[in-house]
């Protein structure tokens, strides 16, 4: 039965395959192999199926190198359109310092000119005050001359009825004619002399009611000049608070909570911001005053702010390149413990980077901690604290006060990690917090 079928089978492929024979010669014999149609359509298949086996291998070993190298080669690209982000936002923050540098300058120089004006100013109000005096004085003498040239004509009245009185009738038309020429010689002296005075009087107070006029217009003048000025740097002060308050309250942090606590800091008083007093008398401070203050006051709470700013960790622990590998929150373990909190984040960079300090604090751990490795502790005002772990050096030691931007140690592999990595930590209240609100709200500043 199965000779039948073989048979049937080969001659129906003869038509494709014919039988072949091949001979094989020595010195003694000759032999020949038969290659039966069903052997060579076997041989022909197991060729083509292991030929295209060995196509479908190469193409999948080719696919797979082509996709590894375009993976890196992608990879590459972000990294280098994170490293290019990262160095715009570098020249952002420092075009941000300049302009709150020039800022401060300009309001400096503003503030200079406020001072010059307000010393010119109580300047003309003394000289006003003085040709208000004056006036006064004038115008006393005045009345006192009227007043005189009165009493003198009424003195050379009660002379002339005396003589009379006294003479009677016995002189003559003549005499009594002569003493009353010589009287009323007499009193037309007395009168342009008293008039000479009183136009004198009113040239002086003519020309002092120019001078008012004219202190009256330069003082207008002045407070025009004062009110621009006044405007210009209350805008200032409200722009550069803007920022300042946003930073903090996207930080979670209260702002006058913070303030009233380096105020408490910083108690002592005196110096240019000392709130303006003009006035000597115990009345309602003027209108002027009253602004300089509240801008000497945005001065003040500008002040607590950079100091609070110092005193937070606004900033970057690693300034060379680097790649976010891990953020905060619920993630995956790396050594497959299952899902897990992860309360900082991972920054993955060469081993020994350079560790900064984020904030001017006091060193309260430096050594081994059993799952962090090489650790950093660093307590900051208001209830903060910092944590630098996996180290590979460290710099510091228990109790040694640092500022921002020191060095305090190297990036590392030690402790519980799968590579070389800084692992950074923000808690506030011993609660820990999202770095990255931190070092987001300091691009409003910073």
């Amino acid at each position: 039965m199965l000779t039948r079928l073989a048979y049937r089978i080969n001659l129906n492929l003869e038509r494709y395959f014919p039988e072949q024979r091949l001979f094989l010669k020595s010195d003694h014999e000759t032999r020949f192999i038969r290659l039966r149609p069903a052997t060579q359509a076997l041989a022909i298949a197991g060729g083509t199926l292991v030929l295209g086996w060995t196509i479908l291998a190469t193409s999948i070993i080719l696919m797979d190198s082509i996709s590894a190298g375009s993976g890196r080669d992608q990879a590459l690209r972000q990294q280098a359109l994170y490293e290019q982000r990262l160095n715009a936002l570098s020249q952002d923050r420092d075009a941000r310092a300049d302009e709150a540098a020039g800022a401060q300058e300009r309001f400096n120089l503003a503030l200079q000119q406020v001072a010059e004006m307000q010393a010119r100013l109580l300047a003309s109000e003394d000289s006003r005050r003085e040709l208000e005096t004056g006036i006064d004085v004038i115008q006393n003498t005045l009345r006192r001359t009227i007043k005189e040239r009165d009493e003198a004509r009424a003195q050379a009245a009660a002379a002339g009825v005396a003589q009379v009185a006294q003479n009677g009738t016995t002189k003559s038309d003549a005499g009594r004619a002569k003493d009353a020429m010589a009287t009323v010689d007499i009193l037309a002296d007395a009168l342009a002399s008293t008039a000479q005075e009183r136009d004198l009087m009113e040239g002086a107070a003519a020309k002092s009611a120019e001078r008012v006029q004219s202190v009256i217009a330069e003082k207008k003048a002045l407070e025009t000049r004062n009110n621009e000025i006044f405007a210009k740097l209350e805008e200032a002060v409200t722009v550069s608070m803007g920022p300042l308050d946003k930073m903090f309250r996207e930080a979670g942090m209260s702002p006058d909570e913070l303030l009233s606590q380096v105020r408490r800091g910083y108690s002592g008083q005196g110096g240019p911001l000392t709130p303006l007093t003009l006035s000597t008398k115990g009345s309602e401070a003027h209108r002027d005053e009253q602004r300089a203050n509240a801008i000497l006051q945005g001065l003040d709470r500008m002040n607590l702010y950079r100091l609070a700013a110092f005193k937070a960790p606004f900033a970057m622990p690693v300034k060379g390149s680097f790649r976010w590998t891990s953020g905060f929150g619920t993630r995956n373990d790396p050594k497959g413990m299952g899902r897990r909190m992860h309360e900082g984040v991972d920054m993955a960079g060469a081993y020994g980077l350079p560790i900064h300090a984020t904030a001017d604090g006091v060193v309260t751990e430096a050594g081994w901690s059993s799952g962090y490795g090489r650790l950093i502790k660093i307590r900051h005002d208001f209830g903060i604290e910092t944590r630098y772990a996996h180290l590979s050096a460290i710099n510091v030691k228990v109790g040694e006060r640092v500022s921002r931007g020191d060095r305090i140690g190297d990036m590392g592999n030690s402790g519980r990690s799968t590579g070389t990595h800084l692992h950074y930590e923000i808690r506030i209240g011993g609660r820990a917090v999202n770095p990255m609100t931190f070092i987001k709200a300091a691009n409003h500043v910073f």
